[in-house]
């Protein structure tokens, strides 16, 4: 593999380097020197890759307790008395609706088995 393209892997493994890059503090003519003269050593890149990974291990566990702490925020914040009164209600619309549909099968069934009308008889005969 040709210096360049170990290069454009090594940096696609490292996404953390852009960063210097929006910045402005570094280019990536610099990396592709130090990459060039270093290789993938790490005590060169040390000071582009380590001071990203603790910023990252930080704004993860910052992440968490703050999605931990709107969850218990969100759960505390919740009426339980109003929620027992939805499911009451929920609970009385499902069971008109199955009423009203067990009302229909056993009129229906009621009548008795319908039978056919000879096909020669009108309405009025």
């Amino acid at each position: 593999m040709e210096k360049k393209e170990s290069f454009k892997e090594f940096a696609r493994s490292h996404p953390e380097l852009v960063k210097h890059i929006k910045d402005g503090s570094m280019s990536w003519q610099k990396y592709y020197e130090i990459y060039d003269i270093y290789g993938s050593e790490m005590s060169a890149w040390s000071e582009y890759l380590k001071e990203e990974e603790s910023t990252a291990s930080e704004e993860k566990t910052e992440s968490k307790t703050d999605v931990v702490s709107s969850i218990t925020d969100k759960l505390s914040s919740i009426n339980m008395d109003s929620v027992q009164e939805h499911i009451k209600t929920a609970q009385k619309a499902l069971g008109l609706v199955s009423e009203l549909t067990n009302k229909g099968t056993a009129v229906a069934a009621s009548k008795g088995p319908l039978t056919s009308r000879p096909i020669n008889k009108f309405f009025e005969d």
